[in-house]
């Protein structure tokens, strides 16, 4: 993850709020993403996951969705993409979505009852995203076979403490700076 490394010490960071965000082409698509970078993080996501009998990649819009297109055609399967748009389509589930710096009504389709499903996100940091889809996913019966989120920002509360989340690095923001406190992620 050598790319991955060198792109995140690189950086810039933002404040909203109290909440210091580091701006990164994987969590806000600026500055642009180069393939290499994203290559590079398709085949971590793929060797780190575990994928035997995933029936669907689950993610949420919208920095979720490259990372999942990627690794979702390097292995034939399909893509769910969480939106913040309702359609009133059948089945589609409603889930509250609370980060550290907003609060949205996300929408799922197409996950259904003893679906084995990959949960995939760019980013973990407070957990809200992920904990409110990993909860919706339960309440439709599916089989979470795996959490992979590619970057885990550390030093603040996480609501996915008590599941098993992987992560391809970890880092945490330390006076303006990313800083990496695990190259090698979680799990």
């Amino acid at each position: 993850m050598d790319l991955l490394a060198q792109s995140l010490r690189e950086a810039p960071i933002i404040e909203k709020g109290d909440y210091e965000y580091f701006v990164h082409p994987i969590s806000d698509g600026v500055p642009m993403l180069d393939p290499k970078l994203l290559r590079e993080i398709t085949i971590g996501i793929i060797r780190k996951a575990e994928l035997e009998g995933v029936d669907k990649i689950v993610t949420p819009a919208a920095m979720g969705i490259h990372i999942s297109t990627a690794v979702s055609l390097m292995t034939d399967i399909p893509l769910v993409v969480i939106r913040k748009r309702q359609y009133g389509l059948d089945g589609e589930v409603s889930l509250a979505q609370v980060t550290g710096y907003s609060e949205n009504e996300m929408y799922m389709n197409d996950v259904y009852e003893g679906d084995r499903v990959l949960l995939l996100d760019d980013v973990l940091s407070t957990g809200g995203t992920l904990r409110a889809i990993r909860e919706a996913l339960e309440e439709t019966g599916a089989d979470v076979a795996d959490i992979v989120a590619v970057i885990k920002k550390t030093g603040g509360d996480n609501e996915m403490e008590d599941y098993d989340v992987k992560t391809l690095i970890n880092v945490d923001v330390v006076d303006g700076e990313v800083v990496i406190t695990d190259e090698q992620g979680d799990g």
